[in-house]
């Protein structure tokens, strides 16, 4: 059987003009049981749309904050860099997920992105707006627990660890602030922030802040996260 192909969004760096990836990301597909392919930085929806017959699944992946003006608001201060390239084709990857019914799986960035994209809002910036004694942006190493999620009992994440909290790394200034309209949470951090959620009418569109790229060598909740997204890839595989 074919193993399901994944899409990764590129991370990019401007100073360098250039594009690259986390390990991470790549491997813990690989480890899961699927095959990652980095995608070009393109808003081309012909080339994203072709690019996406041939996928099985997308990763949403962590990097640039989310521009402001994707949920109707002035940047402030303290929000950091923006990438209109990555928004722009996030939004069209995201349709283009949710016409086809394609796996996706948001880590940190992801989960904001797929948030303000579904019409929900984000702190800009937790430290000046949402101050709190929970460390969400952690020194290295990252494969480590920086705080604790409660689990919702009921939803699949649940049923997915088994456990009715977890802990995990983090690293994150920007987070959910309105969920959006039609999403579910899955989990939620010590301090009353959202951790993790899931389009419940979706095949399979599930989305962490935290960052199971570092952790899945040594967690195996972070790999049963990539097995459960690997395999929804190759259901949609099968569905094709």
């Amino acid at each position: 059987m074919n193993k399901p192909l994944i899409g990764v969004v590129p991370l990019v760096d401007e100073a360098k003009e250039s594009w690259w990836m986390l390990p991470g990301y790549m491997t813990g597909i690989a480890q899961a049981g699927g095959i990652p392919l980095m995608l070009p930085l393109t808003s081309d929806r012909e080339a994203l749309d072709q690019l996406a017959y041939g996928l099985d699944g997308v990763l949403f992946t962590g990097g640039h904050d989310v521009s402001p003006s994707l949920y109707g608001e002035d940047v402030l201060p303290a929000c950091a860099a923006c990438s209109p390239e990555r928004d722009a084709m996030e939004k069209i990857l995201l349709d283009l997920v949710l016409e086809r019914d394609m796996a996706a799986f948001g880590i940190c960035r992801g989960i904001q992105f797929v948030n303000a994209a579904l019409g929900g809002t984000l702190w800009q910036d937790l430290p000046s707006q949402r101050p709190s004694a929970v460390e969400h942006h952690m020194q290295p190493p990252y494969d480590r627990a920086a705080h604790r999620v409660g689990i919702a009992a009921g939803s699949p994440l649940h049923d997915l660890l088994g456990a009715d909290e977890l802990a995990v790394n983090s690293y994150h200034h920007q987070a959910v602030k309105d969920l959006a309209p039609h999403l579910e949470v899955m989990a939620v951090s010590e301090d009353g922030l959202v951790e993790a959620v899931r389009l419940p009418e979706a095949h399979f569109v599930w989305a962490v802040q935290w960052h199971p790229e570092f952790s899945w060598r040594t967690d195996e909740a972070s790999r049963r996260l990539f097995a459960a997204f690997v395999r929804a890839a190759a259901e949609t595989s099968d569905l094709v």
